[in-house]
Parts: structure tokens; C-alpha cells; sequence
């Protein structure tokens, strides 16, 4: 356990934020040990949880000035360990930073505070005939904030893409205290760097956004959900590639396969799937009515083709929510199959997704683990998911020695090691799997512009380099 505070910090912090609103009992600490990968676990110093910008500035600028460093953290729903508080870290909340700002539906905009639940952005937006489109499978528990900080996708970023296509502008307060405006309404994007963009997917490691500024879009007029049956984890990926391969673009494509479904069914979570079936596919269409029963029936007839034994259709939104409830609590169900799970998070061609595939169940089978795949297909954004006990030592060797393969696996086949969790503390001893010393060291030189001190979020993404590089 790292060092407490110092008492006239302490009490500073308090002034700022009210006695509630400081955690130092170490007890209450535990609850911020980890993030959603529960693999990794360190209490930090403290915990601080301001109410507005006004406040994250200030605590900001308490903490920097005695070189305490800090940590961003939205809901802890995080799967890289990029919300943990490393090197006596203090974690900076957002839970009370939860107030939706303004709405614009003329210009389908709105501004929210960093705290704000994803789902509820949607659900506010509905009566404005709006909503907002990145989905994470978190989503009705994560935050805009963490979404920001990891470039958050979700089941349909297949069509509608992942968070950096939606956040017009930002308020962040840097490491020192100093509030900046990046983006926003009214500014001109071709005018300056977009560092919007840049700072989206900086994982809390160049500032802490505190307000956000988001484009909606229409609620579609319609929409068509299928659920495919396969006898295999070969045959549905081989109908993706069939699916995509014919011009069509689906809102969703998602696969779970026979551990996964297995899962689902022994739990409170069970949706009817087959749990004799090698996987299932979930494909969506949504849009304007017009088309999308010829899309939805060319898409089971490519699914039937590529060896679908059966093919349901969702004929209402209760239906709809059914073929879905498998893919939404898969992850929850894991939890029954064993106390831990790493699930990593790497990105192939689409058209790859068979072989490797294939090679993640061999490595899995190689050291005696049992992997169960739950991911986007359309975009070839993979989640194995190894279940352990953290308890037994060999079992954990074994889980990250599978891990290591597993990247370096997909980077083969021409992929990345990260589709949208991030990389955190987890992925980040695999960068050199994908990036070479020149563009690291440009990282590191990105970083230092906004952080010089390296004050924020330490030890995460990016591996130490072999020796000091000079601020940039």
C-alpha cells in the first residue's frame, strides 16, 4: 500500500470537494483496486470525486504541485487496467460529474458532463428523435468520460464506427490545472491540428476531459435482427466475410461460440440458444424500411449457403431484445465459469478470422486453458476470454504465456493488438509487436506536450523506453 497523504494536503483537497468526497479508509479504497480486469489490483493513495470542472481543476492543481500523480476514472468498467492507480497514484472520479448540459436537435448536438452513463445520453435524446450511436456491450453503466478516454466501439461501430467519429469538442483540464477548450461548436476543424481527435483514446494519460461535446444521429426507421446457427465457429465466420463480400452493410455483425453459448444458457442470462451449436450470429440491419427485408433475406440465404442450420428473425422489439440477450450478458456469464477472466482484445482482416480463430483454440488447448470467443465480427475485433483462478500461480503463468501468443498471433495475420479496449497496463508490454522505437519515441514526444511531468495516469500504454528520451 502506497503512503497516505499529507494532512494539509488532505484537508485542501477537502476544502475543494467536501469531507465526503475524499476516500483515504483503506477499506473504501479496495473498491478502486481495479478496473473491470480484475487481474491487475492496486490501491491507490486516494480517491477525489469533484462535481465540476471548477473542482477537477482545482484538485488537479493541489495534486501536481506536490508531484502526486494522477489517474482519471469513470465507472471502472475498463478491460485494460487503464483506471488503476499505479506508481501511488490518487484516482480522480467523475461518479458526481453526471449533469446532461445542453441539447441541440436543430444541429444534433449535445454537451454532457464526463459522468454521464452512455445509455442514459440515448435515452435522453429519444424524445428529440435522437440518439447516441457507439454501444459498448457497458453501456448501461459506462461512461461518456472512459468511453472518450479508450475510443469506446460497441456491436454496431460495424456501421456507425467507434467514438472518435462523434465528439465535436472537449474541455480538459491538463495535469497542472490549466482548463483548455479543444474543438467544439462554432470552431472551424480545418483551421487548427485536430486535437480532438488526438486527445480521443489517450486513455487519461495526456489530461482529464470533464465536458463533452456529442453529435447524435436519427433514430433509424426501422430495423431487422437475425439470429444464425452454425455447427461451426468456422462456418459463421466464413458467412461474415460472405455477408460483408456482397455489398451488404449490416448495423451488426456478432459471433459467440459453443463455450460462450454454453455460458449463457447455464446462467440467469440463458436465450434459448442451442448449446449443441458450434456458434451463433448476430446480424442486424437498420435504416429507412425501405430495403431491409431484401437485405435481412439475402443475408440468411448467405448464412444458410455457409452452413447455417437454422436462421431466426426477430418480428418485434421483444423478439429483437431476445436474439440479443445472448451476445449482451456474455460477459457476465463468464463469471460463473470461474473467479477470473482476462479478455483480450486484438483486430484481424475480416477475411483472416477463420484461421485465426482456430490458432487462439490451439493455443488455448496448448496450455490447458479453456478460451471462449464473444466478438465483433463484422470489423474482425476479437475478445478471447481466458477463465482462471489468480490464486493458483501456474494457472496465471499459463494465462499470460497464452496471452502473449494470442497477440502475436493476430499481429501475424495482420492485425493489431487492441480494437477498442485500450491498451492500459495490460497491452502495453506488446506495443513493440506493432510499433517500432521511432514511432514510440513520437508517442512519448505527443504525451510530453500535454504532460510533461508525466503526472498522468503512469505505466500505462506505453512501455518504458530503453533509455531517458528528452521532453519534447
Amino acid at each position: 500500500m502506497t503512503s497516505h497523504l499529507s494532512r494539509p494536503l488532505e484537508q485542501k483537497l477537502r476544502d475543494v470537494v467536501g469531507d465526503r468526497h475524499l476516500i483515504t479508509d483503506p477499506d473504501r479504497l479496495l473498491v478502486y483496486e481495479s478496473d473491470a480486469l480484475a487481474t491487475y489490483r492496486w490501491p491507490p493513495r486516494a480517491v477525489v470525486l469533484p462535481a465540476s470542472t471548477a473542482e477537477v481543476a482545482a484538485v488537479m492543481k493541489l495534486l501536481s504541485a506536490e508531484g502526486i500523480p494522477m489517474v482519471p476514472r469513470g465507472a471502472g468498467t475498463g478491460l485494460s487496467g487503464g483506471a488503476l492507480a499505479a506508481e501511488g497514484s490518487v484516482v480522480v472520479g467523475t461518479s458526481r460529474m453526471t449533469r446532461i448540459l445542453s441539447f441541440d436537435p436543430v444541429n444534433r448536438l449535445a454537451r454532457v458532463e464526463v459522468g454521464v452513463v452512455n445509455a442514459r445520453l440515448s435515452d435522453a435524446a429519444r424524445p428529440h428523435g435522437l440518439y447516441y450511436a457507439p454501444d459498448p456491450s457497458s453501456q448501461t453503466v459506462s461512461t461518456i468520460g472512459g468511453n472518450v478516454a479508450e475510443n469506446s466501439g460497441g456491436p454496431h461501430c460495424l456501421k456507425y464506427g467507434v467514438t472518435s467519429r462523434y465528439i465535436t469538442g472537449l474541455t480538459v483540464v491538463l495535469p497542472h490545472g490549466e482548463v483548455v477548450e479543444l474543438g467544439g461548436a462554432g470552431r472551424d476543424p480545418e483551421a487548427a491540428y485536430d486535437l480532438v481527435g488526438l486527445f480521443v483514446g489517450s486513455e487519461g494519460c495526456f489530461g482529464m476531459a470533464t465536458e463533452v461535446e456529442v453529435r447524435l444521429l436519427p433514430l433509424p426507421g426501422g430495423v431487422r435482427t437475425l439470429l444464425a446457427i452454425f455447427g461451426s465457429l468456422e462456418d459463421a465466420a466464413n458467412a461474415v466475410t460472405a455477408i460483408v463480400g456482397e455489398g451488404l452493410l449490416p448495423a451488426a455483425l456478432e459471433i459467440l461460440d459453443q463455450p460462450t453459448i454454453q455460458a449463457v444458457e447455464a446462467s440467469v442470462f440463458a436465450a434459448g440458444y442451442p448449446v449443441d451449436a458450434g456458434a451463433a450470429l448476430v446480424v442486424e440491419f437498420d435504416g429507412t424500411e425501405a430495403g431491409l427485408d431484401a437485405d435481412a433475406s439475402r443475408a440468411e440465404a448467405l448464412c444458410l449457403a455457409r452452413g447455417a442450420r437454422e436462421v431466426r428473425r426477430a418480428t418485434n422489439a421483444t423478439e429483437r431484445d431476445a436474439l440479443w440477450k445472448g451476445r449482451k450478458k456474455a460477459f457476465g456469464a463468464f463469471g460463473r465459469l470461474a473467479p477470473d477472466l482476462m479478455v483480450q482484445d486484438a483486430t484481424v482482416p475480416r477475411t483472416k478470422l477463420p484461421s485465426v480463430l482456430h490458432r487462439i483454440n490451439e493455443i488455448g488447448e496448448k496450455h490447458g486453458l479453456r478460451v471462449a470467443n464473444v466478438f465483433h465480427a463484422g470489423d474482425g475485433n476479437l475478445h478471447p476470454n481466458l477463465t482462471f483462478d489468480r490464486r493458483n500461480a501456474d494457472e496465471v503463468s499459463r494465462v499470460e504465456a497464452a496471452s502473449k501468443e494470442i497477440m502475436a498471433a493476430c499481429v501475424a495475420a495482420g492485425g493489431t493488438i487492441t480494437g477498442e479496449h485500450g491498451v492500459g497496463v495490460d497491452k502495453r508490454k506488446y506495443m513493440t509487436l506493432v510499433y517500432g522505437p521511432d514511432e514510440l519515441d513520437a508517442m512519448r514526444g505527443a504525451k510530453a506536450v500535454f504532460d510533461p511531468d508525466g503526472l498522468m495516469n503512469p505505466g500505462k500504454v506505453l512501455p518504458d523506453p530503453p533509455q531517458p528520451v528528452e521532453a519534447r
